[in-house]
């Protein structure tokens, strides 16, 4: 699609949505004393409104000054009321039916009857001028651990930048009750190896942090991802990416992306490596996680 019209997409989409074997655990000392962080909620008292008995007459003069008031405020004020609520109403659904329009008419695999008349977008797919990406992932590597990652990508032809925060959530490892939450982000450049409507291979190279219960380390961080057209709308995915030093992170993962204009479906299985290194307390501390994901997004 043309590059104006995919920004305006994705800004309109992009608004309505976000109006966001080891010692121990990788990131966390060997021996570290865990304190319950559980904190009992103050019950917050409300004082009883005791006045019934005390407030009869005035109640009976309120109401009879509110009946003398209440043919008023019922034929003009319950109409405005209406009439507002109506506006809401309608305003809202109209937003709602532009985003369904906006998605189903967008997005790097339209279906022919999307198409506008002369449109290449079938020449296109993986080869658009400008295309932009985003979404959230789910992983559920088992073991009572969970896994969420958000991502984002602007890329043209060629160049282009890609961004994303995953937040783990793993069984403390101690022997205390509580969940040891790790974050790991990712900001890369990217450069286009290869290019065709129905492939796209590209080089991602940046930075990656790990924040772990005990440690905040930063890397550099060096990755590989293809995207190809299998049949119609449905695309193979897959991605590495590593970090050596100072710590050491792999990620992979392969599935499967279903596109519904610019509407994106995807799932498959991912497997990550942690290993601290040693920076924490001179031991190495690792995880090991993998299991299926499944997630929602937008590609314009």
């Amino acid at each position: 699609m043309p590059a104006p019209r995919a920004l305006l997409s994705a800004a309109l989409v992009a608004c309505l949505l976000f109006a966001p074997g080891a010692d121990a655990r990788f990131g966390k000392h060997t021996s570290s004393d865990s304190k319950d962080d559980t904190h009992e909620a103050t019950a917050i008292g409300s004082d009883e409104d005791d006045d019934d008995d005390d407030d009869d007459g005035h109640s009976s003069k309120g109401e009879g000054v509110q009946s003398s008031g209440s043919d008023g405020d019922g034929c003009c004020g319950g109409a405005a009321s209406s009439l507002g609520e109506e506006i809401v109403g309608s305003l809202i659904r109209l937003m709602v039916e532009g985003l369904v329009y906006a998605i189903a008419s967008t997005g790097t695999h339209l279906a022919p009857e999307h198409d506008a008349p002369g449109s290449d977008s079938e020449e296109r797919r993986h080869a658009a001028p400008l295309s932009l990406r985003m979404g959230a992932v789910g992983m559920l590597p088992g073991e009572g651990a969970s896994a969420m990652d958000l991502y984002f990508g602007l890329e043209e032809r060629r160049f282009g930048v890609a961004a994303s925060v995953l937040r783990l959530a793993l069984p403390a490892d101690d022997g205390t009750e509580g969940t040891d939450r790790l974050t790991l982000v990712e900001a890369h450049l990217s450069h286009v190896l290869y290019v065709h409507p129905k492939a796209r291979l590209r080089a991602e190279a940046g930075v990656s942090t790990a924040r772990a219960p005990d440690v905040l380390m930063v890397g550099p961080s060096l990755g590989l991802s293809v995207e190809a057209c299998v049949l119609g709308p449905l695309d193979v995915e897959a991605r590495a990416q590593v970090t050596p030093w100072p710590y050491r992170q792999v990620d992979g993962s392969a599935g499967l992306a279903l596109h519904m204009g610019g509407f994106v479906m995807r799932g498959g299985w991912r497997g990550l490596f942690l290993d601290d290194l040693g920076a924490v307390d001179g031991i190495s501390h690792q995880d090991s996680l993998h299991g299926p994901y499944f997630g929602l997004g937008f590609a314009f």
